[in-house]
């Protein structure tokens, strides 16, 4: 039953939201489930973390980024990924490999090939299952972030010009086109619970009936 998810998306797009909800339903099911996070995950990633996304890290250099990230991705990988999928568990997580491609690779031009050694290495060759891609356009996901609709606080990311935006969503959505087996692109400006319920279809049909048989006293969720 060992599967790996990862949510991918622009900035604001929703894509921790159906995240968290996909795990609540899948351990309703009784699921054994875990989520977890890019970067962070781990107390070494979240010390990395803060610094990747702190406004006052500016001056971080794309090769300097780019590294600080595969260093939170191979302490996840090794520390929790790998030892929950061995255990023949689900595991989710917000962002992974494909983030790196999008806003280091197409966001700030850094060469895709050298992206790839660098995270072959990190992850010790591990590639998502399955990956949804919570699209928005990219005017669309900042403004909800400004209104302090997303899931995190501004950070230094989000602070980047349009441009850099505009071109790590046309990344994501060319990654998308070329592994259309492992992606799965949906609209996220559509109701949380329209986006929700096609999560939910596409993950029940990649894990079978027979893995989601619903708690005891539980209700199925629709």
């Amino acid at each position: 039953m060992s599967l790996f998810i990862t949510f991918e998306g622009p900035e604001g797009s929703g894509k921790s939201t159906q995240a968290r909800l996909l795990v609540e339903w899948l351990r309703d099911q009784g699921v054994p489930v875990l989520l977890t996070r890019e970067p962070g995950g781990t107390p070494i990633g979240d010390r990395i973390r803060a610094i990747l996304l702190h406004p006052s890290t500016q001056g971080l250099t794309p090769e300097a980024e780019v590294l600080l990230f595969s260093a939170s991705r191979a302490q996840l990988v090794r520390q929790v990924i790998l030892p929950f999928l061995q255990m023949g568990g689900v595991v989710i997580c917000d962002r992974f490999a494909d983030s790196t491609y999008a806003y280091q690779g197409y966001g700030r031009g850094l060469d895709l090939s050298t992206l790839r050694q660098i995270t072959q290495f990190a992850t010790e060759g591990l590639v998502p299952d399955l990956t949804f891609l919570i699209d928005v356009p990219v005017q669309v996901g900042l403004q909800r972030k400004r209104q302090g609709d997303g899931e995190d606080d501004w950070n230094r990311m989000e602070a980047e010009v349009q441009a850099y935006h505009e071109r790590v969503r046309q990344g994501y959505l060319t990654m998308a086109r070329s592994e259309p087996e492992r992606w799965v692109v949906l609209d996220g400006r559509e109701p949380v619970d329209v986006v929700q319920s096609r999560v939910r279809e596409v993950v029940r049909e990649r894990l079978g009936d027979r893995a989601l048989r619903p708690r005891a006293g539980r209700e199925p969720v629709a």
